[in-house]
């Protein structure tokens, strides 16, 4: 039971993970919108001229030229930029990264929590209290977090590339390069980068996604709303594709940020950590700033979690007798 549990969940994972990787992007270019270190072009220092009329002729020019601050743009916007930019494929930046992650995370979480849930489901009634399942959605989302983290933070990595000025771009060929280059370049411990956020994020995600699934199906099925098909999976998958992305965003704004932070010897990092990324970003943003991207996210977080858990039932129907 417990290594099928593992299956169903890892196939039903790479599905959703791979079908809605577009969005996720979108979400993570938008989730990168006006970090304060990024180079901003809106104050251009002048150069000072390279000849002189005569040695008493001044040449007066202002010191900067101020240009409009960068427009925010939303994911339609961002989405479009991308083709236009950098091609149709952009749009699958890094999903090499995302179909380890999957395979790592997703694998890891579904399937743990699969197994908790059997063993504290009560026997007599055949049901298990919300508290449970939400315990059980904590345990297992941060378990697959510390698993799939390397992955994750190459997934962000490659995923912002193409919003960096030429020079600046790590240009990973695949997700084996990005996590080679990361450690020989940063060490071994920056593929846990962003861990203790990714846990964090895991959990909550986990337990709300899990346990609003379930409880949202058990209540469509206890007041006879719908019968046990693709509609009452669909209608449970919407309900818990929500819960998960408001109660997730501001984290994953956060680790998205962290993750992303190009770290150099010598040179002090953007972030000394979660805490202090979260504070610069509010102060210098606003506290909406947490939700940035959190129309993109619930756009992927909703297609994700139908596609995901649609799937999972369908596995488990074909894997019944084994």
């Amino acid at each position: 039971m417990g290594l099928k549990g593992f299956v169903e969940g890892g196939v039903a994972s790479v599905i959703a993970g791979a079908s809605t990787h577009p969005l996720d992007l979108i979400k993570v270019r938008m989730q990168l919108q006006g970090e304060s270190h990024v180079p901003n072009l809106s104050s251009v220092q002048s150069c000072r001229p390279a000849f002189a009329l005569s040695s008493t002729a001044t040449i007066s020019l202002p010191t900067t030229v101020e240009l409009p601050a960068p427009t925010r743009v939303g994911p339609l916007s961002i989405g479009v930029r991308i083709i236009q930019t950098e091609g149709a494929a952009a749009l699958f930046s890094g999903i090499s990264a995302t179909l380890l992650r999957q395979t790592l995370y997703s694998t890891t979480r579904m399937g743990l929590y699969d197994v908790l849930k059997h063993k504290w489901t009560d026997p007599d009634t055949n049901s298990m209290p919300l508290a449970s399942k939400i315990g059980a959605g904590l345990i297992s989302g941060a378990v697959g977090a510390a698993v799939g983290n390397p992955a994750d933070v190459a997934m962000v990595r490659m995923q912002a590339d193409g919003r960096l000025p030429v020079d600046q771009r790590r240009n990973y060929k695949s997700v084996v390069d990005a996590l080679s280059q990361m450690s020989k370049q940063e060490g071994v411990a920056s593929l846990w980068r962003g861990s203790s956020l990714t846990v964090n994020r895991a959990m909550i995600v986990t337990a709300s996604q899990l346990a609003s699934y379930d409880q949202a199906k058990e209540m469509i099925l206890e007041k006879g709303l719908l019968s046990d098909g693709i509609g009452t999976h669909v209608a449970a998958s919407f309900v818990a594709g929500f819960v998960a992305s408001v109660a997730s965003n501001p984290i994953d704004v956060i680790k998205t940020r962290v993750m992303n932070m190009k770290v150099e010897p010598g040179v002090e990092p953007p972030y000394k950590g979660a805490l202090d990324c979260a504070v610069k970003t509010v102060k210098a943003e606003g506290p909406m700033a947490l939700y940035k991207g959190f129309i993109p996210t619930i756009s992927r977080q909703g297609p994700f979690t139908v596609v995901l858990f649609v799937t999972l039932e369908q596995v488990r129907k074909l894997l019944k007798d084994f």
